[in-house]
């Protein structure tokens, strides 16, 4: 996964595996789990920046909208 979009449908994909039994309920959790982590890592990267007053240039947003 190179950036958020990709996360967003990696999880997406997920979601519809476990709703159709392609893919174990654990094993989507523990994506969903790990996909949390990455999130939450950039949010502490974007509240530095923005208690510092600066406006990051974060790659792994790039290309989201």
């Amino acid at each position: 996964m190179n950036n958020i979009k990709d996360v967003r449908k990696e999880l997406c994909k997920a979601f519809e595996d476990i709703r159709t039994g392609e893919l174990d309920v654990k094993r989507g959790a523990e994506m969903s789990n790990i996909a949390g982590k990455i999130i939450n890592s950039l949010k502490v990267q974007l509240e530095y920046s923005s208690l510092r007053k600066e406006s990051p240039s974060i790659d792994f947003f790039n290309d989201a909208i």
